[in-house]
């Protein structure tokens, strides 16, 4: 146990890497919660809205940040291979997509109205959806910026940088999305457009404080964050190369829960605001998930840079450890204190017949939840490690298959065709997380990773980019 601990890619390193990581995700997570909370007892519209159009936001956000983040992938693996100036010029490749990135999102907002038209919600819920959405997508690129500027941090394991401008947004962004909603301190009462602008903000600040941060001079000595911004054709192919699927992965993930949710909301209000308080508590498990998944993929990229993938399965190792002990913790609540926790999103405008409607049913999912997020603890790792070693394609695939196949056509047919109800499309969530973890956890054990070379080599480079 003590080797476990210590030992290079042990759980002292995924501590040190992931520890500040989860708390990023925690501070963005209690900032996506306490906004849920505010606008959940601001308006059952609003908290009807809110999720579905995030989300349908967080589907366009998804490609890019999911391209941007593989930075880290490239950072971490030039650091493990001692080859300190090749991390600037991997940064600005990413910085390099992310103009373009910002424009394409921040012109979706003309396609708010009709996009929430093809949803079938009701009139009031389509109003405050494209109103959500649209404000997003004009801060889309603040957020896409800011991940591609996070990754000189996280991929070189200096995750604490990381992780005060993440509390720091959300520090800010709490009091702003209160006085935005409520009408406080002085400002306009703006509901649901005052949640997103708040939003907005914290994406801005993040990015302005991490570029402060990122272009030092000291940084520009050690690692040419500033001399290294010509664009580098040979790179950002390979970046692309590895990148484009990791963004497609993301976005097909993402696109497949999005789906789901636009499905359930013709079930009706209470079904749809079930549905987005249950998957609102789910972010306390899932988002500090993510952050463990990115120290794996952190660790195992550095790993991979210097040569050493069994230092790469023995961080995967560890880092599943203790993503599975938070689920546990986390599970617990879930399981025996759910309606205290559901609680907490009881709408002022919903009567309390109407919200132990909602309630009740959210005790079943919640349990629900509980079960897969086991399953998510495990998968969510392997998908990190496999990440990190350049296994890209292959998460594409399957995410496309399952998401496609298990997930959004048996929700579809079981619920507008058979007219089978809430709880048998949400077992199809379940099915796609267990199968998901299953084939991850299969593909990462028999070691087809161990092969990829994400980084050019010292020596000439295979033409494909894979190493004997």
């Amino acid at each position: 146990m003590f080797s476990r601990y210590s030992a290079p890619g042990g759980i002292k390193d995924v501590l040190r890497v992931g520890l500040p990581l989860v708390m990023s995700m925690a501070s963005t997570t209690a900032m996506e919660f306490t906004d849920r909370v505010f606008l959940g007892n601001y308006s059952v519209i609003s908290i009807a809205a809110a999720l579905p159009a995030g989300l349908a936001n967080f589907v366009l956000l998804s490609f890019c940040m999911g391209l941007v983040d593989y930075v880290g992938v490239f950072v971490a693996q030039y650091t493990g291979a001692g080859q300190p100036r090749r991390v600037g010029a991997a940064l600005w490749q990413g910085l390099w997509f992310c103009l373009p990135a910002s424009l394409i999102l921040a012109s979706l907002t003309f396609a708010a109205e009709p996009l929430f038209a093809l949803a079938g919600h009701p009139p009031e819920v389509q109003a405050q959806e494209a109103t959500y959405f649209s404000i997003l997508c004009l801060g889309s690129g603040f957020a896409v910026t800011g991940m591609c500027l996070s990754s000189f941090f996280s991929g070189r394991g200096l995750t604490m940088p990381v992780m005060v401008v993440h509390v720091i947004g959300a520090l800010l962004n709490i009091p702003l999305d209160y006085a935005l909603i409520y009408g406080r301190f002085g400002l306009p009462e703006m509901g649901i457009a005052g949640a997103a602008l708040a939003t907005c903000f914290a994406w801005f600040l993040s990015a302005l404080l991490l570029a402060l941060l990122v272009f030092r001079r000291d940084n520009e000595r050690n690692f040419g964050v500033r001399s290294s911004w010509r664009f580098d054709k040979a790179l950002f192919l390979r970046f692309m190369r590895f990148g484009l699927p990791s963004g497609v992965q993301f976005l097909m993930d993402i696109l497949g829960f999005t789906l789901f949710l636009f499905i359930i909301g013709s079930l009706g209000a209470e079904s749809l605001a079930a549905t987005n308080i249950v998957f609102s508590l789910n972010a306390l498990v899932f988002l500090p998930m993510v952050g463990f998944s990115v120290a794996a993929s952190i660790l195992v990229g550095q790993a991979m840079g210097a040569g050493d993938p069994d230092r790469a399965a023995y961080a995967n190792t560890s880092t599943l450890y203790l993503c599975v002990t938070y689920t546990l913790i986390l599970d617990a609540a879930f399981v025996f204190f759910p309606r205290e926790l559901l609680s907490l999103f009881r709408p002022q405008d919903l009567s309390p017949e109407h919200f132990e409607a909602v309630r009740e049913t959210g005790v079943v999912l919640l349990r629900l939840v509980a079960v897969y997020c086991l399953f998510d603890s495990v998968g969510i790792i392997q998908y990190g490690s496999l990440r990190g070693a350049g296994d890209t394609r292959f998460i594409m695939l399957t995410i496309l298959g399952c998401s496609a196949l298990i997930l959004v056509l048996p929700t579809w047919l079981m619920v507008r065709v058979l007219g089978w109800g809430l709880y048998p499309a949400w077992a199809c969530v379940l099915i796609y997380i267990a199968v998901l973890a299953v084939i991850m956890r299969i593909r990462f054990l028999r070691g087809a990773w161990r092969k990829i070379r994400v980084i050019e080599p010292t020596g000439p480079a295979p033409a494909d980019g894979v190493s004997p």
